[in-house]
């Protein structure tokens, strides 16, 4: 073969190995990368904690989503049931000899407290399903309550520290409340059928039967003694179902929006908790002229409410025993929450 034909070859060759690679790139660049290569999924490894009787909807139904769109990025994940008790002391030491990195809360605001007050000093992330009657600390970090969207949430992995609270050391992440609200929250639990239209109708009874309280509440900020349908303490700016009670609280401020909504008359009452919801009603300093409102709201890190008519309690939604003072301070940055 003479070297004319030899170079010819070769150059063939040369042209068919360019065309073979090009079409192996091609091939290579249409290939989705696995979503467990994905640095915010590596190492992850979730526990699903699914409360069977928190709210409505069928709970298998959320398990089988959960199931399904978790194992397509191959992170590690188990679901068991919520304790009934509310006891999940073991929890944390399950989350660090198996190297747990989420802990998913499948339920509403009481079910979010019972386990995260046992997890405050473990290093994990709190995701959120909302499956409660009001979900008030998903809404008002922006999860949405459909499931399929909430794990879209879980999944991205972006996560904010969140503040809670300490009322006569029990925990809350969102708030509490003393008198009308509270005595809601004990009528409801009694109820056998959940969701919003049972609470609803809850509170349309006791709004007819309310008697107001005398609370007196003490902080940096100043002294007060009033009658009260009901006081609220709150990190949320809402009571739950979109409901706002406290338009200028924030998850992570290092304060607490407190409201009070004075004896008035009765049919002053609707109005004045729609300006307070709404923000008309801004917030005040206790050195103003507050007795003019039939609203107060201000803000503290600290307080002490004394209820010596032993008002009803509720924390995050729950009936709880009541007490005649309560101490109720910030606890800043209490847990990581998977967020927007």
């Amino acid at each position: 073969m003479s070297a004319r034909s030899t170079i010819n070859l070769l150059t063939c060759r040369l042209i068919l190995l360019q065309v073979s690679l090009k079409k192996v790139n091609r091939g290579i660049s249409r290939v989705e990368i696995p979503a467990q290569s994905d640095p915010v999924h590596r190492d992850r490894k979730f526990i699903f904690l699914v409360n069977p009787i928190s709210g409505t909807g069928k709970k298998d139904v959320l398990t089988e989503q959960i199931s399904q769109r978790v194992a397509k990025y191959n992170i590690p994940f188990r679901i068991v049931s919520t304790n009934k008790d509310g006891n999940y002391g073991s929890l944390s030491n399950k989350i660090l000899s198996e190297g747990i990195t989420d802990v998913i809360i499948c339920g509403g605001d009481g079910t979010v407290n019972s386990v995260v007050s046992h997890l405050m000093d473990v290093p994990v992330n709190i995701g959120i399903i909302p499956k409660g009657s009001g979900n008030g600390l998903a809404l008002a970090a922006g999860i949405p309550k459909t499931p399929s969207k909430a794990l879209d949430i879980i999944l991205a992995g972006k996560t904010s520290y969140i503040d809670g609270f300490y009322i006569n050391n029990r925990f809350s992440c969102m708030l509490c409340g003393m008198g009308f609200d509270a005595q809601v929250a004990h009528d409801f639990a009694k109820e056998k059928r959940r969701g919003l239209q049972t609470y609803i109708k809850v509170s349309v009874i006791n709004f007819f039967r309310a008697a107001p309280y005398s609370f007196e509440i003490n902080c940096s900020e100043g002294n007060l003694l009033e009658d009260a349908f009901f006081v609220c303490v709150a990190n949320s700016n809402q009571f739950g179902n979109n409901f706002t009670i406290a338009p200028k609280a924030s998850l992570n401020d290092g304060l607490l929006d407190v409201v009070i909504v004075k004896k008035m008359s009765k049919l002053m009452v609707p109005f004045s908790i729609i300006s307070q919801a709404t923000g008309i009603n801004a917030l005040q300093r206790l050195s103003d002229h507050i007795k003019k409102k039939n609203i107060i709201y201000f803000q503290t890190s600290a307080l002490t409410i004394s209820n010596p008519g032993l008002a009803p309690l509720h924390i995050d939604g729950d009936p709880v025993e009541t007490a005649k003072k309560f101490k109720i301070r910030v606890i800043k940055n209490a847990f990581r929450l998977l967020h927007p």
